[in-house]
């Protein structure tokens, strides 16, 4: 059985540097959100600060890391026909996921003693409902998005083999279900809004849209774009975050925001036309932001769960709101500090936790002794 390199790449698909690179770009947009709402935003609407609304709703990294994995695990599907070894692959989504997880888990119930109940280790699989341990302080906050994760994973490998055997269409017709149930589910619920960002409900089209993409990407032969092409779908999403920051942040006090009813899946495509053009794009990028961002990409799901606490640990060790006359520049200091740490940090915690689990996953696609792609 092929098993991963020692990179800790498995041996599933062949490693894409473009697609590490907007993996790089998911994790540094949620430190970077939480880093300005920490020091100055205080988690606050900023419907005026023009230009922003990538940073203001930085959030949208998890929207990212969402469709990116629709879009990654349906391109390997697709060179595997469909055919994919559910314990396989689950036990490979077991062993990238979990050991950090796991330990950011114990962080949080540790902290939480006096309150843990037994009841409270299901949270490992529901990290993003009720009263989670890792939700109950920001350190560990960032640990809600693995449950929404995992939990697709494990309808994964059949929506993708009912999807290439019927075509894009069953998957649209997916997004059209789950709009219908979302649509009952904000009728009903008191923090719709709430419920849409945080649970697989108002999620799963983003992985859903990311399948899509790669599905209609490789049926139309999308390659060598033009970089006009990457611009304006970069220029789209850009504008939808200026949109919703003006109009519909997260961060209202209403609890109830009709816009939120489409917002997961119109980000989802618009992100979803940023992954296609920069993927397929023709162009060659500049070779040391190239290898900063394919590490960032690397490293990101350290650098997603850890950040926090480095984010946390400096706002409380270092007066980050009066290091100049300045507020913006106070932030933009934090924010460099938090990035150099959370980075260092990220990639001891990538070497140590994460690589030697990544090193056991196994091949599940192909069969006998087919050759092996790496990913």
């Amino acid at each position: 059985m092929m098993k991963a390199d020692e990179s800790g790449r498995a041996s599933n698909l062949d490693w894409n540097p473009r697609l590490a690179h907007l993996r790089g770009t998911a994790a540094l947009l949620v430190l970077a959100f939480h880093v300005f709402h920490t020091f100055h935003g205080q988690w606050r609407p900023f419907p005026h600060a023009s230009g922003l609304g990538w940073l203001v709703e930085g959030h949208t990294g998890v929207s990212l890391f969402f469709v990116l994995s629709g879009y990654l695990f349906m391109t390997i599907a697709q060179k595997a026909d469909g055919v994919i070894g559910y314990l396989e692959f689950m036990r490979n989504r077991v062993l990238r996921i979990f050991p950090l997880f796991v330990v950011v888990f114990f962080v949080a119930i540790s902290i939480s003693r006096d309150g843990f109940r037994p009841q409270d280790a299901l949270y490992l699989v529901f990290s993003n409902l009720g009263d989670a341990p890792t939700s109950k302080q920001f350190m560990t906050g960032a640990a809600w998005t693995i449950s929404v994760e995992f939990t697709f994973y494990l309808v994964f490998p059949f929506v993708a083999r009912f999807a290439l055997a019927q075509g894009p269409g069953y998957l649209v017709r997916l997004i059209g279900l789950l709009f219908l149930l979302k649509l009952g589910a904000y009728l009903v619920s008191e923090r719709p809004t709430h419920m849409i960002y945080s649970t697989l409900l108002g999620r799963l089209d983003q992985f859903l849209v990311g399948m899509l993409a790669a599905q209609l990407a490789a049926n139309y032969k999308l390659r060598a774009i033009s970089g006009a092409w990457v611009l304006a779908a970069v220029a789209v999403m850009w504008a939808l975050l200026e949109w919703q920051m003006r109009r519909a942040s997260f961060f209202l006090p209403q609890p109830r925001q009709l816009f939120w009813l489409f917002w997961p899946t119109l980000e989802a495509l618009g992100w979803a036309a940023v992954i296609c053009t920069y993927v397929n794009w023709r162009g060659v990028v500049w070779a040391r932001l190239g290898a900063v961002l394919e590490r960032a990409g690397e490293i990101s799901y350290s650098l997603y769960l850890w950040h926090g606490l480095v984010v946390y640990l400096v706002s409380k060790l270092v007066d980050g709101r009066n290091l100049t006359g300045s507020a913006i520049v106070n932030t933009a200091v934090a924010g460099l500090l938090v990035l150099l740490l959370s980075w260092w940090v990220a990639a001891m915690s990538y070497r140590t936790i994460e690589l030697p689990f990544l090193g056991l996953r196994r091949r599940y696609v192909g069969s006998g002794g087919a050759p092996a792609h790496t990913q």
